[in-house]
């Protein structure tokens, strides 16, 4: 068997400064004059949230409308308001692969997590909401004895943003094993959508303009010990080789084709290169980490200097597997 993924247990939440009282009603004034139908929703809503908070980098913006629905329903709603009132709207799991810019996200964040994370299975087919952590997914799998995502422990997101971007590691993806996903469709309507209709490529879906709310996978069955042991070592292999305990969104750059975007951008001598508080990262060139108090602005300074470098060097043109979303400040 080849050996897997690995599990960074996300990052510490970076402390954010409470609000008073009076900060928090001038936010709630400012999102009820944008009419969002708070209290008819099923879920938690905040006013110019900083999504610093909700991010696996702890960099982030403020986002104008912060929501966490507890239902399908929820998001549906959520994003039909969005719709009919022009409002810009973005989809996140636990904030890992993406760059949320340092003047955040001027509409509605829907942040999938509590309430849509439910896992049941039934025999090899394992069917698991949006909200649910990734690498919960491989241990509780592992931990009984069936293989397919073990390998994924260390994808640091949701099971929605891994189906959605078709997240892999060390030979395992979500395409490779999955049933069928359930979607809620640009119409606004929640469907159960087979594999062979999702049009998976590496690191993608194709399902644009559509919310992952859940899927079920086939799973093989195994001897539990070989499939922990299995997972053992990829955690064991990535706490070896990348800053998985640190603030980072995973891989900043997408592997070219035999060989990987790290390879050559520690070939330019650039690990440690530090612009502010991000610094491309000792362990793995292809990881950039906030040490304390980077700004989105100061990761990508450091893409520019990794991609002209490598350019330069190769001839090689890097494509960033990190999605950089929201306004500059």
């Amino acid at each position: 068997k080849k050996p897997a993924g690995s599990e960074p247990a996300a990052p510490p939440a970076a402390a954010a400064p409470k609000r008073g009282k009076a900060a928090a009603a001038a936010a709630a004034a400012r999102g009820a004059a944008l009419g969002f139908p708070a209290a008819a929703l099923a879920g938690a809503t905040r006013y110019d949230e900083p999504l610093a908070r909700h991010t696996t980098f702890r960099i982030g913006g403020p986002a104008r409308i912060h929501f966490s629905p507890s239902s399908a329903e929820g998001v549906a709603e959520a994003v039909d308001w969005a719709k009919r009132t022009g409002a810009p709207w973005l989809v996140l799991g636990l904030g890992s692969n993406v760059l949320i810019r340092d003047g955040g996200f001027p509409g509605l964040v829907i942040k999938i997590g509590k309430g849509l994370d439910t896992l049941t299975e039934k025999g090899p087919v394992w069917k698991a909401g949006a909200g649910l952590p990734t690498p919960l997914l491989a241990r509780r799998s592992a931990d009984v004895g069936f293989a397919g995502v073990q390998r994924l422990v260390g994808v640091p997101g949701t099971v929605g943003g891994g189906v959605f971007m078709n997240a892999g590691a060390h030979g395992q993806d979500f395409a490779s094993v999955l049933v069928s996903a359930t979607l809620l469709t640009p119409e606004g309507e929640v469907v159960e959508r087979a594999r062979k209709a999702i049009p998976f490529t590496y690191r993608r879906s194709g399902l644009e303009g559509h919310v992952v709310l859940g899927c079920a996978v086939r799973l093989e069955e195994e001897e539990p010990a070989g499939v922990k042991a299995d997972l053992a070592e990829v955690l064991k292999r990535r706490r070896a080789g990348t800053p998985f305990d640190q603030p980072c969104c995973g891989s900043v750059f997408q592997n070219p084709a035999d060989t990987t975007a790290g390879r050559f951008i520690d070939r330019c001598g650039l690990k440690g290169r530090r612009i502010g508080g991000a610094v491309i990262s000792e362990l793995h060139a292809n990881y950039i980490v906030n040490r304390g108090n980077a700004t989105a602005e100061d990761v990508l300074k450091l893409v520019d200097i990794a991609r002209t470098a490598v350019f330069k060097e190769f001839g090689i043109e890097l494509e960033l597997e990190v999605k950089v979303i929201g306004e500059p400040k």
